[in-house]
């Protein structure tokens, strides 16, 4: 691997994605971002030129090719991929959900994980080297009530992590999963309300209950998140692939209301 780093990011103009994108970035490496969110992808702009943004729907199966072939041209090859995109998901019991919010989840959470690996690999393996780092989630661990979709796309993603590290192990790739726990920001206050809201407790009640839940009583800071991704795409953790590693400050009991 050379550096800087070629590092390609999904919805990294936001939360968990600009803590990684920023992190990268700040150890020099050539970073292209995407996302939805149009203002954020104009503060990216704005406070780290050099990353190159893009706005990219991860479920738009040609947009997210044509994001893939620019970049891909545009630093003649890659290093890292990491697949970040993700949405909490409708909240409420399986018989309350529609087929399109369960599928809509999916399509975000997890099949986008697959076109982008899809669209990175045969590169890779060109190059006989490469860091595949998919984000999934301790609901990727245990089962999570009133969350099933969500749960059930970030258990998806870690059986596509550890069989995806088999299939490309042979060519110097390695492949991982983070398992961020509750993490601090907009993201995290939203499903804390949607939460509150379908089940009939205060908001402060359900946030205490997630931290309750975890031994260092905390929310995780999404510039943890980003310290595990720099250490997975480092030299330092030549030997790790096909690992699903938790980034929640120990999960003792899983909060499910």
């Amino acid at each position: 691997m050379t550096y800087p780093q070629r590092v390609m990011i999904t919805a990294g103009a936001a939360g968990i994605g600009w803590a990684i994108a920023r992190a990268f970035a700040d150890d020099d490496a050539r970073v292209h971002i995407c996302d939805l969110d149009e203002r954020a992808l104009a503060a990216v702009t704005e406070d780290y030129p050099e990353i190159i943004a893009s706005e990219v729907d991860v479920t738009d199966e040609d947009a997210l090719d044509e994001w893939f072939d620019a970049g891909l041209d545009d630093m003649e090859g890659i290093d890292v991929l990491i697949n970040n995109a993700g949405i909490a998901g409708p909240v409420g019991p399986v018989e309350d959900m529609t087929l399109d919010q369960w599928q809509q989840c999916m399509a975000v959470n997890l099949d986008a994980a697959m076109l982008a690996c899809r669209r990175v690999v045969p590169v890779m393996k060109a190059e006989r080297s490469g860091v595949i780092i998919n984000l999934s989630s301790t609901a990727g661990l245990y089962g999570l009530a009133n969350r099933t979709p969500y749960a059930a796309s970030k258990w998806g993603i870690i059986g596509f992590t550890k069989s995806l590290a088999i299939e490309v192990g042979p060519w110097n790739i390695r492949v991982n999963a983070v398992c961020p726990g509750s993490v601090e920001g907009q993201r995290m206050d939203r499903v804390i309300a949607a939460e509150a809201l379908a089940t009939g407790r205060s908001a402060e009640a359900v946030r205490h209950d997630y931290t309750q839940g975890v031994s260092l009583r905390r929310f995780v800071r999404p510039e943890e998140i980003a310290d595990m991704c720099l250490h997975l795409a480092s030299p330092a953790a030549a030997m790790v692939s096909g690992q699903a590693i938790a980034v929640d400050g120990n999960t003792e009991t899983f909060h499910s209301e």
